[in-house]
C-alpha cells in the first residue's frame, strides 16, 4: 500500500484577514493546483464544504485561466466516470489519485488517496483547523509536508 503524501501549502497573509478574502485565496490555489495536476494527466478530487462552496469552486475554475481550460464538473454532472478534475463535498465515485481539501476536516476517504494537498490559511481560526488536519494526517501514517504556497511560473504573466 503506498503511503499518502500531503502538502499543506501556507498561504500568505495578506493586508485584510477576513475569512472571505482566504476561502476566496484557497478556491483561487485549489484551482492552480487543479490545473498543475490536470497537465499531469492526474485525476483530482477537490472536497468542498458544501453545496454552495462547491459551485464557488466550480465557478472560479471556470473564469480561471483563458488560456487553459481545466474540464471539470460537479459530482453527478459531467460525463459517466467525471471530468479530470470533479468537485463535491461528498464521497468520491470512482478512484482518482489526488484530493484538493477545502474542508474543514480530513475526510474519512483521504486515504484512498496517493497525494492531498491542503491549505493553512492565514485567518486564525483557519489555521487552527489547519493544524488539526495536519494532526489527524500524520496520525493516520500520512507523509506530511508544508511548505509556503507558490505561484507555478507558467501561470504568473
Amino acid at each position: 500500500m503506498m503511503q499518502t503524501q500531503v502538502m499543506f501549502y501556507l498561504l500568505k497573509d495578506d493586508v485584510t484577514d477576513e475569512k472571505e478574502e482566504d476561502t476566496r485565496s484557497a478556491i483561487y490555489h485549489a484551482c492552480l493546483q487543479a490545473s498543475h495536476f490536470y497537465r499531469q494527466n492526474q485525476r483530482v478530487y477537490i472536497y468542498a464544504q458544501d453545496q454552495q462552496h462547491a459551485e464557488q469552486i466550480d465557478e472560479m475554475l471556470w473564469a480561471f485561466d483563458s488560456d487553459s481550460f481545466v474540464p471539470h464538473n460537479l459530482v453527478g454532472e459531467g460525463p459517466k466516470q467525471g471530468a479530470m478534475v470533479e468537485i463535491g463535498y461528498q464521497a468520491p465515485q470512482g478512484r482518482r489519485p489526488v484530493l484538493i481539501n477545502l474542508n474543514s476536516a480530513v475526510p474519512n476517504f483521504a486515504n484512498q488517496f496517493q497525494f492531498i494537498v491542503d491549505f493553512v490559511p492565514s485567518d486564525e481560526t483557519l489555521k487552527q483547523q489547519a493544524r488539526e488536519r495536519f494532526k489527524t494526517c500524520r496520525q493516520w501514517g500520512f507523509q506530511v509536508d508544508n511548505q509556503a504556497v507558490t505561484v507555478p511560473e507558467e501561470v504568473s504573466k
